[in-house]
């Protein structure tokens, strides 16, 4: 890749783990048909710890890992009960009572989340552009939520729009805790996966859920652990470190929710339900709106 520019390759990187993310909501929706959320969590955690482990044994910080790790176990435990622990495990939760382009179109609005999280915990200010996002986004999950008859408010799924929405709600504090987090991103991350799997184990045991597998679900379990936790974080994190305009990369990100659509459509059998088009086309604008907010003050 050399004879690209730093930038060139950075949109590359990027689009290489917008294109992953979006088969996520897919591979979910399929794996879920064999597997429970925690199983899904567990085998997807295992097989993500596998392969970052493996990423920082060739780049020669496996002492570094080790020391990071005895050094902050607090943290990384802390980390790791977040996110992947609680994080997917809600997420996961909501794929399993709702359509799969409904769940993941509202976990998209993390981001509106994170901005009025910030105000609390960051103490930054919320712009006029950031309250007309949250409503363009919010309308867009009503909508979402009631199969579009927001007149009649008769939710589709009212358990499964909860998990959703609480699972944006974890997933920005997660972002904003990880703002004050010293720890390396790639080890920070692959300590967050090694802390939380006693975790996840423990809660599968707790549960029952550690008997009764059906292998039909593990190559979908695979492909979540490796592409959607692992490859993708590395590729994201690459395509930021080389461009010299991070909201080109970021404004990428646009192109997932569309993609998933197709996917699910085309890979899952899951009819494309024209309230999810409106819904998620009102979530879009909003973070359009709050993603050019921030480029104009920049």
């Amino acid at each position: 890749m050399s004879k690209f520019s730093n930038n060139t390759q950075a949109m590359l990187f990027g689009l290489g783990a917008v294109l992953l993310w979006s088969t996520v909501a897919t591979a979910f929706s399929i794996s879920l048909k064999y597997f429970s959320p925690t199983q899904l969590l567990l085998v997807a955690n295992i097989v993500s710890l596998i392969f970052l482990t493996t990423l920082i044994t060739l780049k020669g910080e496996t002492k570094q890992l080790i020391s990071f790790a005895k050094q902050s176990w607090k943290s990384s435990l802390f980390f790791g009960a977040i996110n992947p622990f609680l994080y997917y495990l809600i997420l996961l939760q909501a794929y399993n009572m709702l359509p799969a382009q409904e769940a993941q179109a509202i976990n998209y609005t993390w981001a509106i989340m994170l901005s009025f999280m910030a105000v609390p915990i960051l103490k930054q200010r919320l712009k006029s552009a950031d309250y007309i996002a949250a409503a363009a986004c919010y309308f867009g999950v009503l909508y979402i939520s009631t199969r579009g008859q927001i007149a009649s408010l008769e939710f589709s799924n009212v358990t499964g729009v909860a998990f959703a929405l609480l699972s944006t709600i974890i997933w920005a504090l997660y972002w904003l805790l990880n703002t004050k987090d010293k720890r390396p991103s790639l080890i920070g991350l692959t300590l967050n996966f090694a802390f939380a799997l006693p975790l996840i184990t423990i809660f599968a045991g707790v549960t029952g859920e550690l008997n009764h597998w059906n292998n039909d679900g593990l190559w979908g379990a695979i492909y979540i652990g490796l592409f959607e936790m692992g490859l993708s974080f590395v590729l994201w994190n690459r395509a930021l470190k080389l461009t010299t305009n991070a909201s080109q990369v970021a404004n990428l990100i646009f192109l997932s929710p569309l993609l998933s659509i197709i996917w699910l459509s085309q890979f899952a059998g899951e009819p494309i339900l024209r309230s999810t088009l409106i819904g998620l086309a009102c979530i879009l604008v909003g973070l359009f709106i709050q993603n050019w907010a921030k480029r104009k003050k920049q």
